[in-house]
């Protein structure tokens, strides 16, 4: 298998995975429980949708780690298991990806806010990110994808966690579901500015808000960022509807924006909270796969 580097040289561009939390919902996973149980309780329903999204044309897949760091597990059932929550995850992927698509070992933030706002430390922080970047790394993936960040004191002491273990290509992708700014106020220019001496794979934007939204963030990333765009939207804004929760952007709409996105110059793109395998198939045939 070439290397992220490699195949996205090659490609031009690479067309990521779709939602992980929403799929299991509709899978009948259980309220309350989170995606990571199932990389122990149920490990061929959490292949079974790997499998979905590469039938649908993705490249690339990520693991069901989201969570798994150990500040975030020790409020849960998973407590004191973060490495081999994360290590399995990475396996299961691996096994379902083969060696003919890539799998990014996917790290989101802890659930808690930094000092002086919230407990989390810069040594706790850089502690939980070495142990899951290496765990990620021992199970098999390609890449290492930090996910849907708000803040950017946790991001940067996470990247340094990162780099402290592994040398695999990183991606951070920060979420601003205040619009145009993540929830601790970042904008787009912040993010770049903070990062651009740092090496990354490739740098953007998951979950959000609208489209529209989306639409401003990814013009606004490609003025200022000189690292590959990663993007990957949700369906839409979610909406409850006779007692359920509907993503209302179809697979044609999602398909026609992030091709748009493309067009301007994104490199990695997919789909996130609301996404579903058919989401990636209309994408992949916008296109022109």
């Amino acid at each position: 298998m070439p290397s992220f580097a490699a195949l996205l040289a090659e490609r031009g561009v690479l067309l990521a995975d779709g939602a992980t939390g929403t799929n299991y919902q509709n899978m009948n996973m259980a309220p309350g429980v989170a995606p990571e149980q199932w990389v122990i309780d149920a490990p061929d329903r959490v292949s079974e949708l790997h499998r979905r999204f590469l039938d649908a044309g993705s490249d690339l897949v990520l693991t069901c780690s989201f969570g798994a760091t150990a500040p975030r597990l020790a409020r849960g059932p998973l407590a004191g298991r973060a490495r081999e929550v994360s290590r399995r995850a990475a396996e299961i992927a691996r096994e379902a990806a083969g060696d003919e698509h890539l799998v990014g070992g996917s790290m989101g933030p802890t659930g808690q806010l930094v000092e002086p706002l919230g407990p989390l430390t810069r040594e706790v922080c850089v502690d939980a990110y070495a142990e899951q970047a290496q765990a990620l790394a021992d199970g098999g993936v390609d890449l290492l994808v930090l996910e849907t960040f708000f803040a950017l004191d946790e991001a940067l002491w996470a990247i340094e966690g990162v780099r402290g273990v592994s040398d695999l290509p990183l991606v951070a992708s920060f979420s601003f579901d205040q619009g145009r700014r993540t929830m601790m106020g970042l904008t787009p220019t912040d993010v770049v500015a903070a990062t651009r001496t740092l090496g990354l794979a490739a740098l953007g934007a998951n979950c959000g808000r609208s489209l529209q939204d989306t639409d401003a963030l990814v013009t606004e990333f490609l003025a200022d960022s000189q690292a590959p765009l990663w993007i990957k939207p949700n369906a839409g804004v979610p909406k409850v509807i006779g007692g359920s929760v509907v993503y209302e952007v179809t697979p044609a709409m999602l398909a026609e924006h992030v091709r748009d996105y493309v067009i301007q110059g994104a490199r990695i793109v997919g789909g996130c909270c609301g996404s579903t395998p058919e989401h990636i198939a209309a994408i992949s045939l916008a296109l022109g796969r």
